[in-house]
């Protein structure tokens, strides 16, 4: 999204939403400066969608140099709670977008809310009603027939403000009554159709405890807790389009001046993956995943745990920028901006995920060495450092083959290679388990001379292969992360069917790897580029006495791919 309208010849043109910003402020539509809001409902914990609705909304306040509010919608106590308060908070910091002193909650507007009911009902446009909530269903029509009417539309408005005030003192149970406006029943717009403003919930709130048992429905706090802000530019997404008729109905009858206006953009999905809040509650709830914040999640909780930074999610906002209608992005990109943060300031070090030793026979017994190695040619930002090698060492188990396959360019019997870094080695007997036949060890000899910088150092070999020497190597734990569903398609129908949806090899997790000495010292959530085989991060909590590590993404560029 351009943040630098203007400032050189090669600015990036205007999104369609900056231009109708700037036609409103130029129009002189409002006095005050431009204004957003985020409005997350405190029921579960933000996701990549959410990432975009916030980076849009932050983003744009910028670009007009005006505010931006986090407001949270918690008018419905049954499902919210502080929990999810902090952890947007926490997740907001994280991403780049903190709101400053702009924090706000949609239920300290509760008076405000509720004196803007009883005005309505003053003006006869809205009224208590006793139907049942089938009942409402059934008499609310259909997209092709109008609805009816309700028996108790005609109340008077001295009738309807005692029946809302018993409301408000919990003289009734949940579903006896609501409040609703009165429009429509025949409008083309199911919104318009006399919606219901207001339903008792006798139900401790987080925040306000028993102060209320009645609670406004989101379309209509929502308009009138942006007027109480002075937002300007109410923006969400398109599914809210048909809503809008609504919030301008509900600002015209209160009279505000300057209402804010809603503005929609399009809904952006990414393939694979799960954004409903409700489906991600199923999976948490059910066990499936281990928590929100699992990498399998695209939580952002998930994402950072995963490895993924804050600025490879602003840049993939970026990237995508304002769009019109709902559109399906690939996750690639996201990889690929992850990709473009990570490749120049992740160390790169040498690890071995499935470990096979190798004896070099030739080695002297109890020696170590120390090789310089340059990652320059790496694009890594560790530099050059020291790595020990000694008589025992290990290697991956896919870089040996006992009978090589054509092209196979790594080890196998009487075959030689070169170990990064260090030396070319030959093998010479491949050590068996008498029982099972699995291989246990490879004895080799190395070549002294073919160091870097030796003699024989210009000497070529087919294949090059990484390494950790078995003294000195660090033990970790790594995980490997596939897609969480079998396949396209959306989230499941119900609970029921997530067995048969999720990919059974979603997570493989490998407990006997070993790194070179240089990870001893990861911190929580640090950066490393495998060699050979990913980019990954040391979990924020690492088990007693072991390091985890998660991969974030393999070192191939999918998005790169298909451009």
């Amino acid at each position: 999204m351009n943040t630098n309208r203007g400032t050189s010849a090669e600015a990036p043109a205007e999104n369609f939403m900056e231009r109708l910003i700037r036609e409103d402020m130029e129009a002189g539509t409002f006095s005050r400066e431009v204004c957003t809001r985020f409005p997350p409902e405190p029921n579960g914990y933000l996701h990549i969608g959410s990432a975009f609705a916030i980076l849009t909304n932050y983003t744009l306040a910028q670009a007009f140099k005006g505010r931006f509010h986090l407001r949270f919608d918690d008018t419905n106590p049954l499902k919210e709670d502080m929990e999810y308060v902090n952890a947007i908070l926490e997740d907001m910091e994280w991403l780049g977008a903190n709101p400053g002193g702009h924090i706000y909650y949609g239920s300290d507007y509760s008076g405000e809310i509720y004196n803007c009911a009883e005005k309505l009902i003053r003006k006869g446009k809205a009224f208590v009603c006793d139907l049942t909530a089938e009942e409402l269903t059934a008499a609310r029509g259909t997209l092709t027939a109008p609805g009816q009417d309700s028996p108790y539309r005609n109340r008077s408005v001295e009738e309807n403000l005692q029946l809302f005030r018993e409301m408000r003192a919990g003289r009734y149970p949940n579903g006896a009554k609501v409040l609703r406006a009165r429009i429509d029943m025949a409008s083309p717009n199911i919104n318009l159709r006399d919606p219901v403003l207001y339903r008792i919930i006798h139900a401790r709130h987080y925040r306000s405890g028993d102060d209320w048992c009645i609670y406004p429905m989101y379309d209509f706090a929502h308009p009138i807790q942006d007027a109480i802000e002075g937002i300007t530019h109410s923006l969400c997404s398109l599914e809210f389009r048909d809503h809008r008729p609504l919030y301008e109905w509900v600002l015209e009858e209160l009279e505000i001046p300057e209402p804010p206006m809603q503005r929609e953009f399009g809904r952006v999905n990414l393939t694979g993956v799960i954004t409903s809040k409700r489906y991600l509650r199923q999976l948490v709830a059910g066990g499936y995943v281990d928590g929100w914040d699992d990498p399998r999640l695209p939580t952002l909780r998930g994402l950072r745990r995963r490895g993924f930074t804050p600025e490879s999610i602003r840049r993939f906002v970026q990237e995508i920028g304002m769009v019109r209608n709902q559109s399906t992005v690939d996750f690639s990109l996201l990889e690929h901006c992850l990709r473009q943060d990570l490749k120049a300031a992740a160390p790169c070090i040498m690890a071995v995920l499935r470990p096979l030793k190798v004896v070099l026979t030739n080695f002297s017994e109890g020696a170590t060495e120390l090789l310089t190695l340059d990652n320059n040619s790496e694009n890594s930002a560790l530099g050059t450092r020291e790595v020990p090698i000694s008589r025992e060492l290990y290697i991956e188990r896919d870089d040996f083959m006992e009978e090589p396959s054509p092209g196979f360019r790594r080890l196998s019997p009487g075959g030689e290679v070169r170990l990064k870094g260090a030396y070319i080695i030959r093998c010479d007997e491949v050590i068996k388990d008498a029982g099972t036949g699995e291989i246990l060890e490879l004895h080799c000899t190395y070549d002294p001379d073919s160091r870097s910088g030796g003699p024989a150092s210009g000497r070529k070999v087919k294949g090059t292969v990484h390494w950790v020497a078995a003294a000195q190597a660090v033990a970790a734990e790594v995980r490997l992360y596939e897609p969480l569903l079998k396949e396209e398609g959306g989230p499941a129908k119900g609970g029921d069917d997530w067995n048969e949806r999720l990919n059974p090899s979603s997570l493989t997790v490998l407990e006997h790897c070993l790194l070179e000495p240089y990870a001893q010292a990861a911190l929580p959530e640090s950066k490393f580029q495998f060699m050979r085989q990913g980019y990954f991060t040391a979990d924020k909590e690492p088990e007693a006495g072991l390091l985890v590590f998660h991969r974030i993404v393999p070192l191939k560029d999918g998005w790169k791919a298909r451009k």
